[in-house]
């Protein structure tokens, strides 16, 4: 796993479904709200968080996180191409997640090493991924894909693809997706409202955290 740093040298996960029942998608604008940001979610129990490669913060946030909250299991989303692959690796991502797949991009993302969740939103891109043997997958956009009735739908005649739905799922919707067979965590945003970022609530993110966490008791 070249590239992650010493302080974040325990052994990635061997999968990233299952880690907690929400996954935290992180969008930040500075890279100084990282640590305390990740401290919070931490302490409301959702130890994994993607944080995405969707601002220029973003990998100076991934690398802060890895280096300075090691209870933290810190990855990378919005990965769209191989660079963003190496980047993420580089700055101690400890998983990857993207939107989409193509090839190529499916290639780096196994070289990397690191547990992946590729994106998918239809029948025929889950049965390419298990026929090159993977189960775990994001499935984007959750809602605007069919939601729960979609992924019930995939459950009996691909019962090994597992995913984590994320896209438009909140705190009200999370427990419908969490209770399907196929589904391992959901991702989403509801625990870090822009104005608790805007105003640095880190309470108000841990204690939303904590209400996301209780949603896998």
């Amino acid at each position: 796993m070249g590239g992650v740093t010493d302080a974040a040298a325990s052994p990635a996960p061997s999968a990233v479904l299952g880690l907690a029942p929400v996954l935290p998608v992180v969008v930040l604008q500075d890279a100084a709200d990282a640590v305390p940001l990740a401290r919070a979610l931490v302490a409301g129990g959702l130890p994994a968080i993607e944080v995405t490669l969707r601002t220029p913060a973003a990998l100076d946030a991934i690398r802060a996180v890895a280096e300075e909250v090691p209870e933290a299991v810190v990855g990378a989303g919005t990965l769209l191409n191989p660079a963003h692959v190496a980047a993420a690796g580089a700055a101690g991502a400890r998983f990857l997640v993207s939107p989409g797949w193509s090839p190529r991009l499916l290639g780096a993302l196994r070289d990397s090493g690191l547990p992946f969740l590729p994106g998918v939103s239809t029948a025929s891109e889950v049965v390419s991924l298990l026929d090159q043997g993977l189960t775990e997958m994001k499935f984007f956009p959750a809602e605007a894909a069919g939601g729960t009735a979609y992924l019930r739908s995939l459950a009996a005649p691909l019962p090994q693809a597992r995913f984590c739905p994320t896209g438009g799922i909140g705190l009200a919707s999370a427990p419908s997706y969490l209770a399907l067979p196929n589904v391992g965590c959901v991702g989403g945003t509801w625990m870090l409202p822009g104005d608790a970022l805007a105003a640095k609530d880190w309470a108000r993110v841990e204690r939303l955290a904590r209400e996301a966490a209780a949603l896998g008791g």
